[in-house]
């Protein structure tokens, strides 16, 4: 299965925590592609940094286990499009996550996720 994972989950996975447990069950999958978005890069290093933990390390952690998916400027002027089209129907949808989301349905993906936001979009599985 095709995956794309979000910034809590992979902190999750890194922290080891409960609900990191069930993301390594689908990250450490052989049978799954896992997939992370450029913007969830960004977002990880500076949540890391700000934990005082290792950039390095965490990023080496997803570099090892998934692939980096990135964008160009109709990606995201579609992006944008859809966090629009969100923002309507669930107000504090973030625009990260509509890359997140768009990137899923590009890729004919799930997205492993803790964030509620997702919980009516067909591509979410929802990690607690």
């Amino acid at each position: 299965m095709r995956l794309v994972i979000d910034t809590f989950c992979w902190i999750d996975y890194i922290d080891g925590n409960k609900a990191g447990q069930e993301v390594k069950e689908y990250v450490e999958n052989p049978d799954n592609e896992i997939i992370t978005t450029i913007l969830n890069i960004a977002e990880i290093s500076s949540i890391v940094s700000r934990r005082n933990f290792d950039v390095d390390k965490a990023l080496g952690i997803i570099f090892s286990n998934s692939k980096i998916f990135s964008f160009n400027s109709d990606f995201a002027k579609q992006a944008g499009l859809l966090h629009s089209e969100m923002r309507r129907k669930t107000e504090h949808f973030g625009l990260i996550d509509a890359f997140i989301l768009l990137t899923a349905r590009k890729l004919r993906a799930k997205v492993i996720t803790g964030d509620e936001h997702f919980k009516k979009e067909k591509e979410a599985i929802l990690i607690k």
